[in-house]
């Protein structure tokens, strides 16, 4: 996929040369400088005259006409070298990508040192290309009748980088590429409908990336999680003629099991709202209830290829929540795997019932650190619109990890607040220990709240990506469509993680 080369040679041929360009007075210097003699000065007068521009995000082709090896020579405009960072770096080569995509490229070069500044390193540079690459590039064919024309991808990226270690470069492309393919597995995974991904269907997918990556894995069916007393995620089981699994992962990065992330994801591979049924408008698009186990299962397969020395185990309680005869009702009340009673409210507040007893389970299995995600309320949307991920945490150096991490990631979260009025809010119930839904004001905090209940002091981060999981809109990084969100900021995090002191 990528060959990396120290020097460049601008006889060699390439279908396009990719360049990036900083929006600066000064004149061409290096490559650029030596490239522009092959053009006789042409290409400055270009940019005097606005045809190649600078400014940021802004795609400019020019043509050889044969000066050059390379047939074309795209342009990236950087904007201004102060203003450059990994985020804006990572939108910039996505538009490139697509747009080279667009055009039936099948390989291309790209000048890598054309895209550093004192902000962003070569290894960042690198890292960026591959991952952008990777996420702008991503299509979802779905289910439509396939065309017999092959369709043409980029094969093989040649990226130059004068006198930087090819061995580091080539690292921090393989990481990028695996952070990019990490995240669209994630996508895929929401982007399924729910007839074709069912919870046994999860549960195979996770049991194949055990296998590639040598995970542990544990996947309980419903007699197990019946013995256990998993009575929360059995009740929003209840009504489905799908039995429930409770998927478990573990990858030990360290000689001993400890220091364990326990990252757990919502798997609701789609939600009717049980008899607190959604609207019409409201239940399309339900298949994407199991975006944070996508997270989650993304985010392990960039584990699985970087290989942190880090402990993680991840868990998936994974099901449907239908009608029927069998199903769940309000006023039911129901024993969750840690003993406290849960009275049922509202049967579309399944996912933190379901959380409930998976992060019991990841406690089980020895998580000393818990993360979880879901796509949990539309609270959160509410509050924080389309682009921003909600957070909350019993634990605030933690919860600096997680968002150190998802800055990084360009995956922006934001912290909700949890006091004791929202903990009593979820206490509040005249026949159980708690109730899953104590009314619509700040609906998005007291889901988390009642979630925390169940992390009995462990050390733990809430992230609810209800409005953030999907997007009506192509983007530059990405189709319309599952987003993949959290992936890379769960892998991130994992890689970075510094024990805290207990």
């Amino acid at each position: 996929m990528f060959d990396v080369k120290n020097e460049i040679d601008l006889s060699e041929g390439h279908e396009g040369l990719v360049i990036g360009l900083f929006d600066k007075p000064e004149k061409f210097t290096g490559t650029l400088e030596k490239l522009d003699e092959q053009f006789e000065g042409q290409l400055r007068e270009l940019v005097r005259a606005g045809d190649i521009s600078a400014k940021f995000k802004n795609i400019s082709k020019v043509h050889s006409f044969g000066k050059i090896g390379a047939k074309r020579i795209w342009f990236v405009g950087l904007g201004k070298e102060k203003d450059l960072n990994f985020e804006r770096l990572s939108e910039a080569l996505g538009k490139v990508f697509k747009a080279l995509k667009a055009s039936k490229l099948q390989e291309c070069g790209v000048l890598l040192d054309s895209f550093t500044t004192g902000s962003v390193n070569e290894l960042e540079a690198a890292h960026a290309v591959s991952e952008a690459f990777a996420l702008a590039t991503y299509q979802f064919h779905g289910y439509k009748q396939k065309s017999n024309e092959p369709e043409k991808r980029i094969e093989k990226i040649t990226v130059y980088s004068e006198g930087n270690d090819k061995e580091d470069i080539s690292a921090s492309l393989t990481v990028g590429l695996a952070f990019g393919k990490g995240t669209n597995s994630a996508r895929t995974l929401v982007n399924i409908p729910g007839n074709l991904l069912t919870a046994k269907d999860m549960a195979e997918y996770a049991r194949e990336l055990a296998a590639k990556y040598d995970f542990e894995v544990e996947i309980l069916d419903k007699e197990e999680i019946e013995k256990l007393g998993m009575g929360a995620f059995l009740a929003v089981n209840q009504g489905s003629t799908e039995p429930p699994k409770m998927i478990v992962l573990k990858y030990q990065g360290k000689e001993q099991w400890q220091d364990v992330i326990g990252l757990v994801g919502k798997g609701i591979t789609f939600d009717t709202g049980g008899y607190s049924i959604k609207t019409k408008a409201g239940i399309v698009g339900m298949k994407s209830d199991m975006g944070g186990a996508a997270a989650v299962l993304g985010a392990m397969e960039i584990i699985g290829e970087i290989k942190p020395e880090q402990n993680v185990v991840a868990v998936i309680p994974s099901t449907d929540n239908m009608i029927s005869g069998n199903a769940f009702k309000p006023d039911d009340v129901i024993t969750s795997m840690s003993g406290k009673t849960i009275e049922v409210l509202n049967t579309d507040a399944e996912g933190r019932l379901v959380l409930a007893d998976a992060v019991t389970y990841a406690k089980h299995h020895g998580a000393e650190y818990l993360v979880d995600v879901a796509t949990l309320t539309g609270g959160v949307i509410t509050a924080l619109g389309l682009h921003t991920t909600g957070a909350m945490t019993n634990h605030e150096t933690l919860y600096e990890q997680v968002l150190e991490a998802s800055m990084e990631a360009g995956e922006p979260m934001w912290q909700l607040p949890l006091f004791e009025k929202d903990k009593e809010r979820v206490r509040n119930s005249k026949v159980a220990d708690l109730n899953n839904s104590p009314g619509s004001e700040g609906h998005a905090i007291v889901a988390g709240a009642f979630i925390g209940e169940f992390t009995e002091g462990t050390p733990w981060v809430h992230l609810d990506i209800a409005g953030t999981a999907t997007t009506s809109k192509e983007h530059d990084l990405g189709p319309a469509g599952a987003t993949g969100v959290m992936t890379r900021t769960l892998a991130l995090f994992v890689e970075r993680f510094d024990p805290i002191e207990k």
